[in-house]
């Protein structure tokens, strides 16, 4: 027997305690005990059942590049370890600390994009619609839990190799509620699926989800465009067979980012850190010295979006020390002919919307 398996079956008591915790809050929400708010326009949540790492920021920024060409649309998340409370319409010029690491992200994205953070979705949609009164549409980052919202179309993501069906209940796995409750969702994406998915990789996955006949399933996968250099976003710097990488992150899953490295340079030297980590001096002092020891006279530091903006906060040791810091951009693309069909269902859901 595995250590893992070992660990998870000593787990499984406190599993099993938050599962009832959870399931009783979800059951006052079913039985009208608790109160969920619906508002007079279209709210579209996406989120997910595990902890992290489906590709949330990657499928709002999809859904905000198409649907901004349309509607005025709008963005509001928790804003998960930002260093503020209470509402707050995120600006271009605010940093992580006052913001969170991914609305500070889209909002440099999409500075014409009203996008704000509150600990509560139920508070936070008045108020954003009092302060941006022509939002015609407003998306939810990370509200698939948050049931006191209930939102038009609810889009659950999960992994392609990580899929809820084969996970756990925390802390045993990753799951923040049961399996079960994927039948909340309106819409499901199996997100960062393999290059070259085959129909019966296809048919596979929509076996194991089982969806609802009154549910979609899609199936997406991550497009990564040249690295550009964090303090300078204008210089880019294209990887190739030749280039030895040391990966910096603080993101939840690196597993399909390694794989994709893998095939697109000579070397890669992973240096990992937790979810949402803020690095310090020490840590930045540790980046130095692993990217010193890297052999080969075409090495570079790479490093995600969404770490790029707490990397940034050390901006002077990173300009003392000449660290060539580059950030790999990723957007989502659909496989096959689904993104037809998935845009379909959204302007379908849109053009419907009654109050």
């Amino acid at each position: 027997m595995s250590d893992d398996i070992v660990i998870r079956i000593l787990l499984l008591p406190f599993a099993l305690l938050y599962g009832l915790g959870v399931g009783l809050r979800n059951l006052l929400y079913r039985i009208g005990v608790l109160r969920s708010v619906r508002f007079d326009l279209p709210v579209i949540s996406v989120g997910n059942l595990s902890v992290g790492g489906a590709g949330k920021s990657p499928h709002i920024e999809y859904l905000l590049r198409w649907l901004d060409q349309f509607i005025q649309v709008a963005v509001l998340s928790r804003g998960y370890g930002r260093k503020t409370e209470g509402y707050r319409q995120v600006s271009v010029i605010d940093s992580v600390e006052q913001a969170g690491d991914e609305p500070v992200q889209i909002k440099r994205k999409f500075p014409n994009i009203a996008v704000s953070v509150g600990e509560s979705r139920a508070l936070g949609v008045p108020e954003l619609l009092k302060r941006n009164p022509d939002t015609q549409c407003i998306l939810l980052d990370d509200a698939f839990q948050h049931l006191a919202v209930t939102p038009g179309l609810n889009i659950l993501l999960t992994e392609f190799n990580r899929p809820f069906t084969r996970d756990w209940l925390l802390p045993a796995g990753r799951l923040r509620e049961g399996r079960f409750e994927y039948r909340r969702a309106d819409l499901i994406i199996v997100t960062k699926c393999p290059p070259g998915l085959t129909a019966k990789q296809r048919i596979d996955m929509l076996r194991e989800i089982d969806p609802f006949p009154r549910q979609r399933v899609f199936f997406s996968k991550y497009r990564y465009g040249p690295p550009y250099d964090l303090l300078r976003p204008d210089i880019r710097h294209p990887l190739g067979q030749q280039t030895d990488i040391l990966l910096v992150s603080a993101i939840a899953n690196t597993d399909y980012l390694l794989d994709y490295l893998k095939q697109n340079v000579h070397s890669v030297t992973a240096l990992e850190y937790s979810d949402h980590h803020y690095f310090d001096e020490a840590d930045l002092q540790t980046v130095l010295r692993r990217f010193d020891a890297l052999p080969g006279a075409h090495k570079t530091i790479l490093t995600t979006e969404k770490d790029a903006t707490r990397l940034e906060l050390h901006a002077g040791f990173l300009w003392k020390n000449d660290l060539p810091i580059f950030v790999l951009p990723v957007e989502v693309e659909f496989c096959d002919n689904d993104e037809a069909d998935f845009q379909a269902e959204v302007r379908r859901f849109l053009m419907e919307f009654k109050v």
